[in-house]
């Protein structure tokens, strides 16, 4: 836990760094800073993502590439630190010393959750041996042919071994997932403004089905699973795009920069990628406007965005978008087997549809779902589920009667919902394993919710529902107390829980061992490489740095 505070000290001082840097940029450019310090934050970790992948193009994500990011920061620091006067957490401009006293506590619950809990199966399956290759070796070609898994190639891992500090203190810390919970957490406290003000927002039904998710994450933040970042920049996407609606914000340059964020909750996980729909508004607004030039830097800034992650996939797999064998534009001798690709896809869909048998990936949906339905959801999730196709259907009605009645004042707010309606049917349709789409599914609950208590008269029914969150977070405050004395004597309050450790049996490939699991698929991060079984594949020269083919 100790670790965990002083590492994050770190990435608090190059995110904050980086996201007051971009901010100034801003202000020259277009003409809007950034103030809000969970704005700020995410918009450095954005960057410090970009920064580690193209650093990883050349060599190991590892000591050098913190000295000059460090550096950097520093130059910021010096020139621009004048500008942090500008920061706040909340909407209120003024740094209040209650709401320090709250960060630091929300600080040292999600350092203690970062500790230790539920190291998810995927991590020692694939996520550990991942981070490593970019920390040793940055990007090695033809990697997805030793383990398919790494050709899923998240951006979060490479931000993951950009912080690990493994070159500092001898282990790979793993603390980006709690870090984002951290910061989303700092997102979601203007929701005691609503009490403030006596009036609950549509972003307010969004914050609490934040909350909602970061309570149920609380004892797996431990991992360094993307799915947990994924749906924390969908949340916060979500939340600020729906405040600067409510403040009825003019200026084109927010909504657009969040939609560049979209694109970087693309790099995380590709089946993200219906957020960046929204860009229809600023989209809009900026053809309209003829702004030729902003619009130019606008997409310019994607691909610097997107362009480091697309050419990581290629190099990792042969092949630009993985798994999508479809898309065959290039002819490198480590791509993957493409019949390979298409059995690695059709696993994961049916795993997450509780099939478990990649034959019976085009069984149409009216066949597996009820299985589905039953086997893989608790009770409460069954009824968000239920939720979301009633809100498909008020979603529909309401959308027609904007059209056709020309509600033109509705559009924004249909704009939102229904690009996380196309989310969560997107997630329902492919692989639908909650944990890939709980922020859609929370976020379409609630969200309709809201609409429909303001339509019935929200002011007849606000006491009723601040009673019901009130019991609510008695409730989860209890389930919070009640999981920190079960796990008190989890010996991590100095360093992290680790990484899981297997049996391990050895091979050769050229002069380089190699690892596979006597028994299972997993094998941590300590052995090293290691796959899930004996690979027939060959190097391509002389080191792993020059990667691996399938053996002619």
């Amino acid at each position: 836990m100790i670790a965990i505070l002083c590492n994050w000290i770190y990435v608090i001082f190059v995110s904050l760094g980086l996201g007051v840097g971009f901010s100034e940029l801003s202000k020259k450019i277009f003409g809007y800073r950034i103030k809000r310090i969970d704005s700020l934050l995410m918009a450095g970790l954005a960057i410090a993502t970009v920064y580690a992948q193209i650093f990883s193009l050349f060599t190991g994500v590892g000591m050098m590439a913190n000295i000059v990011l460090f550096v950097c920061c520093i130059l910021v620091y010096i020139f621009q630190g004048k500008n942090l006067k500008h920061c706040h957490f909340t909407s209120e401009e003024r740094i209040k010393p209650e709401i320090i006293i709250v960060v630091a506590i929300l600080v040292l619950l999600w350092a203690y959750f970062t500790s230790r809990g539920y190291m998810h199966y995927d991590s020692d399956l694939y996520h550990a041996q991942s981070i490593r290759w970019i920390e040793e070796y940055g990007v090695v070609p033809g990697l997805g042919n030793l383990h398919e898994r790494f050709a899923y190639n998240s951006s979060f891992f490479a931000l993951s071994a950009l912080f690990s500090m493994k070159f500092l203190c001898g282990t790979s810390m793993h603390t980006m997932s709690g870090f984002f919970a951290l910061v989303l957490s700092i997102t979601a406290l203007d929701i005691f403004k609503s009490w403030k003000n006596k009036k609950f927002l549509l972003t307010d039904y969004a914050r609490v089905g934040l909350i909602y998710y970061l309570i149920t994450i609380m004892d797996e933040v431990v991992s360094p699973a993307s799915d947990y970042s994924i749906m924390c920049v969908i949340f916060f996407i979500v939340i600020k795009w729906l405040d600067l609606l409510e403040v009825s914000e003019k200026n084109t340059a927010p909504y657009a920069l969040l939609c560049v964020l979209g694109v970087y909750a693309l790099t995380l996980k590709l089946t993200a990628g219906l957020i960046i729909l929204l860009v229809i508004k600023p989209l809009y607004h900026l053809i309209k406007e003829k702004k030729v030039k902003d619009t130019l830097i606008y997409l310019f800034t994607g691909l610097i965005v997107s362009i480091p992650w697309f050419v990581r996939t290629v190099i990792i797999s042969g092949w630009l978008l993985y798994p999508f064998p479809a898309l065959d534009l290039f002819e490198f001798d480590w791509e993957m087997n493409a019949t390979g690709i298409e059995l690695d896809a059709a696993q994961i869909t049916t795993w997450g549809r509780a099939l478990y048998d990649a034959t019976l990936v085009e069984l149409p949906i009216t066949q597996w779902f009820p299985n589905w339905f039953k086997t893989t959801l608790s009770g409460t999730e069954k009824g968000l589920v239920l939720g979301c196709l009633i809100c498909l259907i008020i979603y529909l009605f309401d959308f027609m009667m904007a059209v056709c009645k020309k509600r033109r004042e509705q559009f924004d707010t249909l704009l939102v919902i229904g690009c996380i309606l196309l989310s969560y049917s997107f997630w329902q349709c492919s692989a639908p394993l909650i944990r890939y789409g709980y922020a859609y599914v929370l976020l379409l609950d609630f969200l309709m919710l809201g609409q429909v208590l303001h339509r019935l008269g929200w002011n007849k029914m606000q006491n009723i529902v601040y009673f019901v969150l009130l019991l609510y977070g008695v409730y989860k405050v209890y389930a919070i107390g009640q999981y920190i004395y079960d796990t008190r004597l989890v010996h991590t309050y100095v360093k992290q829980a680790d990484y899981g450790t297997y049996e391990m049996k050895s091979y050769n490939v050229g002069e380089y061992v190699f690892y596979y699991p006597a028994s299972g698929d997993r094998s941590g991060y300590e052995f090293f490489p290691a796959s899930t079984v004996k690979m027939d594949i060959e190097l391509r020269g002389e080191g792993l740095e020059d990667g691996f083919r399938l053996r002619k």
